[in-house]
């Protein structure tokens, strides 16, 4: 623009200084003119003109003797201030500028007020030029860096400063209109939705890290995108080998990201489609199929932990359910030290304990929940005199009193009457043990509509409030050495047999629990 104004200005003050016959010599006053044209055109290539261009344009201001010079002083004035920023930078070589033009001025001008007055209002025309342009430089700067500022939030995600959306999809046009090939890898972070129970500061801490990771991982990058809440592309501009690319992303997936796993896929354009978006498609499915292999290798893995956890709940209700039967057995070879060992009596029913724990074995070896198999009709009265023949010993040992009371002794039930006796004498052993001195356990076979209700209540020191809602849950115990399996092996049984157990207690006076089990109806 200067180029253009300078020498149009200055053929219009020499034209005009002529004209009107201001100028005392004409020739110099070209030549002036033409020695300070030449210094603008020529101060690209020579800066240092720039130092002595005032020196031109006085002496051309000189010679012309024309007010209208003051054009040219004020874009030279603005050339010379126009990369500095400061008002006290660019305010000096104004009011130099200023004082050389009137300086000059009042060399051919008669002296007076009004000269005086010209004079006063120049010097403060070219503060207000300074101050008018320092503003609207200003203001030009602000608008430009909001432009620049809304352009970087309408492209980046505010968060981690990585390409958005929208940024992801204009990066990827970018790329692909410079008609080369190259690569798209995208990720997907796993796990990352636990992050938030830690709190929102904790979560996106974690999403700044994985981004520096990116970055870090890519300097090259066309374009590194965080296009979705755990999602990231990376526009890689020129075609690597493949198995390069897969080392420096294992790499990154070696970083202490915590829980997070990170599953990715890679693409190619244009190998791999024809259009941009059936690419972005592709990479997409490609991401997808990825993300389902983890989850199935992941389920795969959570499968054999199960399997394993299994294994170790079916050897502690082993070791649980063996101990009540040779309990028993124990019991009986004690009873018979005063008959000088003579176990006849007994006999029979070691070697059907014996038989239970056989059979037990046998069925925690084959990994199986515990199952009623053996369904048939049996008198509920029956299995309870076996129950009370098979924990007397353990009472009398203990010091306990037993009672049973039957109401109705020709109630049936469909059941697996091993199954059923464990549970009883499950519950049984659990009274005796609640009970810390010498007490008593007394059982009730009770009939209700179309069930039968086997109460065992013990004299013990009772359940906490807060405990009964746990007692059935597998593991959990208020023994130091029990293994929190009895009572959930206990509810399975009786749920087997289409019945439940309840509970009630009071601390400090005892507990009752009642097997439900439904009756055979027409049988007696």
């Amino acid at each position: 623009m200067k180029m253009i104004i300078f020498p149009v200005g200055c053929l219009l003050v020499i034209l005009s200084s002529s004209y009107l016959g201001y100028t005392s010599n004409l020739r110099l006053t070209i030549l002036a003119g033409l020695i300070f044209m030449a210094s603008i055109c020529a101060e690209r290539k020579y800066p240092a003109l720039r130092l002595v261009q005032w020196i031109f344009l006085g002496t051309f201001h000189y010679f012309s003797e024309l007010d209208w010079c003051s054009l040219l002083y004020y874009m030279l004035i603005l050339s010379m201030i126009e990369n500095k920023q400061r008002v006290t930078h660019t305010l000096p070589i104004s009011m130099l500028l200023m004082f050389q033009y009137t300086i000059i001025r009042l060399s051919y001008t008669p002296t007076g007020s009004y000269t005086a007055l010209v004079s006063l209002f120049d010097i403060l025309t070219v503060i207000v030029v300074i101050v008018l342009y320092h503003t609207l430089t200003r203001s030009e700067a602000e608008k430009r860096q909001l432009r620049e500022r809304n352009f970087f939030l309408a492209q980046h995600d505010p968060l981690t400063g990585l390409l958005n959306y929208e940024g992801y999809i204009t990066a990827l046009n970018r790329t692909a209109a410079e008609q080369r090939p190259f690569l798209l890898i995208l990720l997907s972070i796993q796990n990352l939705n636990g992050f938030h129970r830690d709190g929102e500061d904790h979560w996106s801490t974690v999403i700044k890290n994985i981004s520096v990771s990116i970055t870090q991982a890519f300097p090259e990058a066309a374009g590194i995108s965080r296009y979705s809440g755990d999602r990231f592309a990376i526009i890689l501009p020129e075609l690597q080998c493949a198995e390069h690319v897969k080392e420096r992303l294992s790499h990154l997936l070696d970083a202490d990201f915590g829980p997070l796993q990170v599953v990715y896929s890679i693409a190619e354009y244009p190998g791999t489609a024809e259009s941009l978006q059936q690419f972005i498609t592709i990479a997409e499915d490609g991401l997808l199929q990825q993300q389902r292999n983890k989850w199935i290798q992941s389920e795969e893995e959570l499968f054999r932990s199960e399997r394993l956890r299994a294994v170790g709940e079916l050897a502690a209700g082993m070791a649980h359910e063996i101990r009540n039967p040779l309990t028993a057995i124990r019991g009986f070879l004690q009873l018979s030290r005063g008959q000088a060992y003579n176990i006849a009596p007994w006999y029979e029913v070691i070697m059907s304990e014996v038989t239970r724990v056989t059979d037990l074995t046998a069925e925690f070896l084959q990994f199986s929940k515990p199952q009623a198999k053996h369904m048939k009709p049996e008198q509920v009265a029956h299995c309870l005199e076996r129950v009370m023949s098979l924990t007397e010993s353990d009472a009398a040992s203990r010091g306990h009193r037993m009672y049973l009371n039957m109401v109705n002794e020709n109630i049936v039930v469909n059941m697996d009457r091993d199954k059923i006796v464990q549970v009883l004498i499950n519950l049984i052993r659990n009274a005796f043990e609640a009970m810390h001195d010498p007490g008593e356990v007394h059982i009730e076979l009770l009939h209700a509509p179309e069930q039968v209700l086997i109460s065992i209540t013990d004299t013990g020191s009772g359940i906490p409030e807060q405990a009964l809602t746990q007692i059935f849950n597998p593991f959990y115990t208020t023994k130091e050495e029990g293994t929190g399996l009895g009572l959930a092996l206990c509810q399975k049984i009786a749920q087997d047999h289409a019945g439940k157990i309840t509970v009630r207690s009071e601390v400090g006076i005892g507990s009752t629990f009642t097997l439900h089990l439904p009756i055979v109806a027409g049988v007696s």
